[in-house]
Parts: C-alpha cells; structure tokens; sequence
C-alpha cells in the first residue's frame, strides 16, 4: 500500500455504474459534483503551519467520505485502481 506524505490521503472510490434497468451503458455526460470514496491511507506526518507547529489529518483509515470530483490522482498498486487526494479536497465524512 501506499504513504502518503503532507496533506494527502490514499481513497477508493465506489464505483458506480451508469447504466439503465435494461442494462444499457449511458453515455455519461453529466457527472455529479462529488463522489463517495473509502480511506484507505492517510499521512502521518500531516503539515506544518508557518509557525513550525504540526496540523494533523481530520479523517482516518476507513471513514467513508465525499470528495469533490475531478482532484485526484488515480494510480494502480497491486492491481488495485486508487486515488491520491489532498485532505482539502474532501468535503465531509459520511456518517451513519
């Protein structure tokens, strides 16, 4: 598995399928604005603020959260597609 380092988390994203009842494949042209996603790493070194003093990660390895769509960086690791975010890019923590 990855590290990440500074503000950056390691996700999954769910995948979603866009397809009708009948089993067609649409052709997506509109995409929502955000996008569920697992964590599955996170820094643990955090940032540093310009008075030296450490800013640890909000979120934790296996929170569900929401991530703005279109701010990750996709890579694959043992044949498994993940995505690297910054924390800033997700909006909330899912909770149930």
């Amino acid at each position: 598995m990855l590290k990440p380092l500074g503000d950056r988390v390691v996700v999954r994203f769910d995948d979603e399928k866009e397809q009708t009842v009948g089993g067609f494949v649409l052709a997506g042209t509109h995409k929502e604005s955000t996008r569920k996603a697992t964590v599955l790493a996170v820094s643990e070194t955090g940032v540093r603020t310009i008075t030296g003093d450490s800013v640890l990660p909000s979120v934790s390895v296996g929170q569900e959260v929401l991530v703005e769509n279109g701010h990750d960086l996709e890579v694959t690791v043992d044949d498994e597609k993940v995505s690297i975010i910054r924390e800033s890019d997700i909006i909330a923590i899912v909770t149930k």
